[in-house]
């Protein structure tokens, strides 16, 4: 009986190891691909003239309202808030993250207004195309090709919440991108001209007083 004991207790030890060398392996492997992903939207952001909002980019990742979260429902595949999502339904690292940082479209929208989404300012529009970008390129690794965030792009704003104006641009953008490549596209002055093309205009349109 002494020795069945000792067997189950060690079982049970060694089970419990393998679940926190588990939890330790995905925290590891999850700050290493938030930096990876950061260190990609800062090259891009530098790109665009945006260096510092590519510094600033997802710091909220690393609160204890998204860490947590993403660790627990990591894969390496996709965004565990995907994840998370498709398991629960809903993911509070989301809730928290789309109100904390603007380069989210979900951040400009209020149900409020006639025009529930609002058009997004020029540096956090082409913060969210680094993002975009950069998810893409991080995530696909090796399968990453010009038209993968086109394709992706396609079927997101299918159940997206963006401004028509917004989308033009996106649509505009990752279609040059995926017909001229990232370093012809993704320069200051195109992505200026494509923004103004279809953004700067309407941001100064009263269209959403009630």
């Amino acid at each position: 009986m002494t020795i069945l004991i000792k067997l189950d207790i060690i079982t049970h030890g060694k089970k419990e190891g393998k679940k926190i060398m588990n939890i330790v392996e995905k925290i590891f492997k999850h700050i290493k691909l938030v930096s990876k992903h950061k260190w990609v939207v800062f090259k891009l952001a530098c790109k665009v003239g945006i260096p510092w909002r590519g510094f600033m980019h997802d710091w909220s990742k690393f609160s204890p309202e998204e860490f947590f979260e993403s660790v627990k429902y990591y894969n390496g595949k996709k965004s565990p808030i995907i994840v998370c999502k498709q398991k629960n339904g809903y993911s509070k690292a989301w809730l928290h993250h789309k109100g904390r940082n603007k380069h989210h479209p979900e951040y400009w929208v209020d149900w409020a207004l006639p025009q529930k989404a609002i058009i997004m300012p020029y540096k956090y529009a082409v913060e969210m195309v680094c993002d975009k970008m950069a998810a893409g390129i991080v995530y696909n690794g090796k399968d990453w090709k010009q038209d993968t965030q086109i394709k992706y792009y396609m079927k997101e704003r299918e159940t997206s919440i963006v401004h028509p104006q917004i989308d033009k641009f996106l649509l505009e953008i990752f279609t040059q991108v995926s017909e001229q490549g990232i370093d012809k596209t993704l320069t200051k002055k195109n992505i200026r001209e494509v923004y103004d093309k279809y953004c700067v205009r309407m941001e100064k349109l009263d269209e959403n007083k009630v």
